[in-house]
Order: C-alpha cells, then structure tokens, then sequence
C-alpha cells in the first residue's frame, strides 16, 4: 500500500501561474539561487536544497509549513517535508 501524505489538507488554493521574480531572502541579501519552491501554505518563494541558501527548508523549519511546489517552469511537482513525500498537485493551469 503507497503512503499518502496527511498534509494536503493545508495547502491554500492553486500555485501561482506567474512566474517568481526569485528567492525572496536572496533577492533582499543580493545572493544567487539555483532553484525556487513556492510554500503551498502562504506562497512564500524560497530557493531549494541545491542553492547554498536552501531559504525553502529554512522557512518549512520556522513556520512547519509542511508542503512546497516547484516554482520553476514546466514543472508540477510538490513535496511534503514532514510526510517525505513526492505529491503530484496538478498544474496550475489545471485550478480555477
């Protein structure tokens, strides 16, 4: 039996369509990223694990925001931090 995450239930409407201008902590400090996540709970925009930063787990850990999503380009997938799971949330194109 696959495991389902016991989190979904936080997650506050569809990820964002726009585009994110970048990671909001290393947009203030001047810093570089590599990737970004969106918190699928108050759509913070942090950079993920592979930047030096790693704002995304940073804020996931201060707030127990549990559910992030890609918010690069072209990509649909979501992961919950505390459930250690890979979540398909569907496109943002695909909400209302």
């Amino acid at each position: 039996m696959s495991r389902r995450c016991s989190h979904v239930d936080q997650v506050t409407g569809a990820p964002s369509a726009e585009p994110a201008a970048g990671c909001e902590e290393c947009l203030a400090m001047g810093d570089t990223w590599v990737h970004l996540r969106r918190c699928r709970t108050c759509g913070h925009v942090g950079c993920c694990d592979s930047s030096k930063n790693r704002h995304a787990t940073k804020h996931f850990r201060e707030t127990g925001h549990p559910i992030i999503s890609s918010a690069e380009p072209g990509e649909t997938w979501s992961y919950c931090y505390v459930d250690d799971l890979m979540l398909d949330l569907g496109s943002p194109r695909a909400h209302p």
